[in-house]
């Protein structure tokens, strides 16, 4: 786990960031572009991918703002790692774009942003953002 690094990009979106904040934070809205499948039960979510599942637990969000899930292990105790989704509105232009914060192995940090930016581009897609 110590290899993990931290990185962030940010990626221009054009929608409003209400509309946005309701394909972040909720399981409806990240199983449309986020996970094949997305549950949550009180603060924990699961998150399915083919035959894949990964749980995390909402720690913080500021409604319209971001979201910040942190993995959790098979005890539902936290992980060190997380990632985090911010909304940013640009104070002169209103122009909106997403921060997307994660961790990745250090040889793996190009794949895992390719990964997002494919990612943003189905919700992009979505929300008609195109």
């Amino acid at each position: 786990m110590d290899s993990k690094i931290r990185y962030e990009i940010e990626f221009p979106i054009n929608s409003s960031p209400q509309l946005l904040y309701q394909y972040i934070s909720t399981p409806s809205g990240l199983s449309e572009w986020f996970a094949d499948d997305v549950n949550s039960r009180g603060e924990f979510f699961t998150f399915i991918w083919d035959d894949s599942e990964e749980k995390a637990r909402l720690c913080s969000k500021k409604t319209g703002e971001k979201v910040k899930f942190k993995w959790v292990d098979s005890n539902d105790k936290d992980t060190e790692l997380y990632f985090e989704l911010q909304i940013l509105v640009d104070e002169i232009t209103k122009d909106v774009s997403l921060t997307v914060i994660d961790f990745a192995d250090k040889d793996e940090v190009n794949e895992a942003k390719l990964l997002w930016e494919n990612q943003i581009s189905d919700l992009k897609h979505v929300i008609g953002s195109i």
